[in-house]
């Protein structure tokens, strides 16, 4: 009796193990998306196409993550051929991005959306953006690489806005500057830090400054009397004075390259004596690039 092992092979055709399954083809990899910025905010992306690159009828989807799926959570663009087995879609600076985090698909019709994957995002462009401040509401789209590897946006857009600059870090205290957008801040402007856990504890700072620059300190120690001995931010708002008073304006960090603040931008905490006893305080980056300040058991506010 002949058996397979008997059986002569053609070349290049392996002989399968005795006993073994036949094994899937390996699915196509992900299409991946390099993205360029331009110095507006504007953001250009090429598709690796090999097989598509004089398609005509594909699309650039962004769906925004948690949204329900309406049209103000979607946003296609067309993806046209660019040369050298690409496809290219632009995403100009003028249209505008509800905030939030938006997942980006390449699209056809009859076709299931498929995920991009990030390439190289170069946003030389976008670092350190300096918008005018009276030019209507601040818009800023970040590209960057989900943990798995898939490109996805964060989209901020906030009218008007107070943009952190540099914070110095001292013994018992932090100093806060930067530059409001869309408002002045008006003599007898303050920084309100407001207790996430019970909005109705606020403590302020006297802000001092040009009208668009402000600067002011925090002192840790106003934060300890309400200390109740667990990990607690507090959030930092500037409140103008005069008719743009009655609105205060989230202090975050959102003019630069970087999409996630609170995992790269650390700073040191320092010691703070409460009535429960000791502790540490911080400055420290939100998941959403908003500034607050954190007391904790903990060397640094993480």
């Amino acid at each position: 009796m002949t058996t397979s092992a008997d059986l002569p092979l053609r070349p290049g055709i392996p002989r399968p193990a005795s006993g073994a399954a036949a094994t899937r083809p390996e699915p196509p990899a992900a299409p991946r998306a390099d993205c360029i910025a331009d110095s507006a905010g504007g953001l250009t992306f090429d598709v690796e196409a090999p097989e598509r690159a004089d398609s005509w009828d594909t699309a650039l989807l962004f769906r925004r993550r948690g949204g329900r799926g309406g049209p103000a959570d979607e946003l296609r663009l067309p993806l046209v051929p660019s040369g050298e087995s690409r496809l290219r879609a632009v995403l100009p600076s003028t249209v505008r991005l509800p905030e939030g985090r938006w997942d980006a698909f390449e699209t056809a019709p009859g076709a299931e959306p498929v995920r991009l994957t990030s390439g190289v995002n170069d946003l030389r462009t976008i670092t350190d953006r300096h918008p005018d401040p009276g030019s209507g509401p601040v818009a800023v789209r970040i590209p960057y690489a989900t943990k798995h590897g898939n490109l996805s946006l964060r989209s901020w857009l906030r009218a008007p806005h107070a943009e952190a600059g540099d914070l110095l870090v001292r013994d018992g205290e932090v100093v806060v500057e930067g530059r409001l957008h869309g408002v002045r801040a008006g003599r007898g402007a303050v920084i309100e830090a407001r207790r996430r856990l019970d909005p109705s504890h606020i403590r302020t700072a006297p802000v001092t400054g040009d009208g668009s620059h402000f600067s002011a300190t925090l002192v840790y120690a106003w934060f300890a009397d309400v200390w109740e001995g667990a990990e607690e931010p507090w959030d930092l708002w500037l409140r103008p004075t005069g008719e743009d008073g009655a609105v205060a304006v989230r202090i975050a960090r959102i003019l630069d390259d970087v999409a996630d603040k609170k995992a790269v931008y650390s700073y040191p905490a320092r010691p703070l004596a409460t009535p429960r006893g000791p502790a540490m305080a911080g400055p420290y980056y939100t998941v959403d690039n908003d500034l607050s300040v954190r007391i904790g058991v903990r060397a640094t506010p993480g």
